[in-house]
């Protein structure tokens, strides 16, 4: 036992000593374990590389060549533990490794996650999608037969894996620009209808929410739901009365979030996260997709959908748009957000019927079916090119057809936000739509889309002026095939589609199969040319070129005033021989940080090569002044130089190996 606590004092002492010195000596800092194994094992050799040195201890020399010989083997043994601890940075790098607290708390979620994923790949290979994750076999190399068993196969096992990989499988049915349109086809046949789930565990995520139960907060709640999906159920019930007012509170529609889907979003979410680097690294066709880059924006938009805060700011910021204020025949349902939270949505309640099982109403009713496949149109244009917040998913079941002959707006957990340059290069593109100009579509086309470095202009050009040609003049109709040969022409010219402009072209074609349902022969050509001519020409107009040129005016007009006393000064300085330009190189702090660090590394590499040299010289030197019996002074100055030159190389390497962090 003694000997025991006189070792782990030892070990003790020496740390204090060891680990200032190993940090002073490599530059960085490490961990309190990675010191103290390290010390151990400088520790632990100090006494067999004294007795190779000098054989066995104690030494009967002069104390010049002890101390000599001390000093060489101190340096030895701690190079030892330095060596260590840059081995143990390349191979498990400071902070890869999660901490004991951390490993304790996410044990059971990494077995969850486990589960699920041998539950997931269970699925893909029951349903015959394993050559695909595998890389051996590529989507869109397949004959029609082949695709459409894909595609059914796909189906299957996005709608057996759950609500995450069903609102995944949405998604991509509507993006026929990387997936072939079998395949999106056969995707739009999935729904995320469900059971719902039983009113006590959904009474009490109200409780949580509203901080009381349903029955306090308002005058009457009905407990059976009026629908049922996967992320969300919805109830109707009525508000209760305010002392100022005698009559009985609106009736209104709560959505309520099911109990638990935020936690098995969140763990299907980590693993299409996954699956999406796996399929990028491993097969071409992931990579030729951007995989990676669709898993990350589809999770993002499924946590918003998981907010219901944020579908109440999209509800807020959509009806306060110029396009619903514009509109007669278009409402979105006012919101209480004294009733809403992040899991608990609560808004005005809409008397009507689907649009898409309203056809045989408007005429009933005597509405004029037109009118409103053109004003529901309209709208969507204004959302997108005006107002720049636009319905992303207008599908006819997140439409209804209101008592008073309005169409009313639901559902906006998903929308589309477009920056003012996009929005102008939409407008742009509807106007040379309108104009049949296939050289302004072009140039605003290409100011929509990514653009690759290199790119045959003229080429594009007569794609799309073919396109206009098929599927623009007159009397043509309007269908998928549309925007399928557009993302044809985008993918062919190896364009990139921004998710935000993917999202309009989405909601586009969605629109068109919305407003088919309720009038078959609405013209949506027609419809885009008399919104460019009506809405987009209104800039050229001349009110609005003079209300322009004054705002550029009175912007570049306090430069304009400058601008002559420049000239003036530079033509003197030209004139008398002082003009000159001054240049600041690395005038950045993080430059010259950045220059000074491989300046640093550069120097430390060259003095460790030297000592190297010198080292290799000095042993291979024969005679000089004899220190020991086996040893000159030239060999032990040698070895004390090649321990310099490999402390030196150690720090150059553990710099590198840290070097990737910073720059991340």
């Amino acid at each position: 036992m003694d000997v025991v606590v006189a070792g782990l004092f030892s070990l003790g002492v020496f740390l204090v000593i060891f680990v200032p010195v190993a940090q002073r000596l490599l530059g960085v800092r490490f961990g309190v374990v990675r010191m103290v194994l390290a010390g151990a094992i400088t520790l632990s050799l100090f006494s067999p590389i004294a007795n190779a040195l000098v054989g066995k201890l104690p030494y009967t020399g002069s104390n010049g060549v002890a101390i000599a010989f001390l000093v060489l083997t101190t340096l030895c043994s701690m190079l030892a533990g330095l060596v260590f601890l840059v081995l143990a940075e390349a191979l498990v790098p400071t902070g890869s490794l999660p901490r004991a607290r951390d490993l304790r708390r996410d044990l059971s979620g990494r077995i969850a996650r486990t589960r699920r994923y041998l539950q997931i790949l269970r699925i893909a290979i029951k349903h015959g999608l394993g050559p695909y994750l595998r890389g051996r076999r590529r989507p869109g190399r397949e004959n029609a037969a082949g695709q459409a068993e894909l595609a059914r196969s796909l189906r299957l096992a996005l709608d057996e894996a759950g609500v995450t990989f069903v609102k995944l499988g949405q998604v991509l049915s509507t993006r026929s620009d990387i997936i072939p349109g079998s395949v999106a086809t056969e995707l739009s046949r999935l729904q995320d209808q469900v059971s719902p789930a039983p009113w006590p565990q959904i009474e009490q995520v109200l409780t949580e929410e509203l901080g009381a139960p349903p029955h306090q907060v308002y005058a009457d709640f009905d407990s059976e739901p009026l629908a049922a999906a996967s992320v969300a159920q919805v109830y109707t019930a009525r508000l209760r009365r305010t002392p100022d007012d005698g009559q009985d509170g609106p009736r209104v529609v709560v959505k309520v979030q099911r109990p638990g889907i935020a936690g098995i979003v969140d763990r299907d979410l980590d693993i299409v996260r996954r699956l999406a680097r796996l399929l990028e690294r491993n097969t071409d066709w992931g990579r030729s997709m951007g995989v990676r880059a669709l898993a990350d924006g589809f999770a993002d938009a499924m946590r918003e959908e998981l907010d219901f805060t944020v579908e109440a700011g999209n509800m807020t910021t959509v009806a306060a748009g110029r396009s619903i204020a514009a509109s007669n025949d278009l409402v979105v349902p006012g919101l209480y957000p004294d009733q809403s939270t992040r899991r608990v949505l609560t808004m005005q309640r809409l008397d009507g019927i689907g649009l898409g099982n309203a056809r045989e109403t408007i005429a009933d009713r005597g509405l004029d079916p037109v009118r409103l496949g053109r004003s529901l149109f309209e709208c969507l244009l204004g959302q997108v090119a005006i107002d720049g917040v636009f319905h992303a998913d207008p599908h006819p079941g997140n439409f209804l057809l209101l008592t008073d002959g309005r169409i009313g707006m639901l559902d906006l957990g998903s929308v589309g936000r477009l920056d003012p340059a996009t929005r102008d290069a939409l407008q742009r593109f509807l106007l040379a739509i309108d104009h049949g100009d296939p050289v302004s579509a072009t140039d605003a086309l290409l100011e929509i889309v990514y653009r690759p470095d290199v790119i045959d202009e003229r080429a594009l050009e007569r794609s799309v002026g073919q396109f206009m040609t098929r599927h623009l003049a007159a009397g043509v109709a309007l269908g998928p095939a549309m925007f399928n040969d557009l993302f044809k022409i985008i993918t062919s010219h190896d364009l990139g589609v921004p998710p935000e402009v993917a999202a309009v072209f989405r909601a586009l074609a969605t629109i068109e199969g919305t407003i088919s349902r309720i009038s078959p022969g609405f013209d949506l050509v027609a419809a885009s040319r008399q919104f460019a001519a009506a809405h987009v020409t209104d800039r050229l107009a001349p009110e609005a070129l003079r209300r322009t040129a004054t705002e550029e005016l009175a912007t570049l007009l306090p430069m304009l005033r400058r601008l002559p006393r420049r000239i003036d000064r530079i033509a003197a300085a030209a004139e008398s021989g002082r003009l000159g330009v001054n240049v600041r190189l690395l005038a950045d702090e993080r430059d010259r940080r950045h220059v000074t660090g491989l300046l640093h590394q550069a120097l430390l590499a060259i003095l460790g090569a030297t000592a190297g040299l010198m080292a290799v010289l000095l042993l291979g030197t024969p005679g000089g002044p004899q220190v020991t019996a086996s040893m000159t002074l030239y060999q032990l100055i040698g070895y004390n130089l090649l321990v310099i030159c490999a402390v030196l190389v150690l720090r150059v390497l553990v710099l590198i190996f840290r070097l990737p962090r910073h720059l991340t």
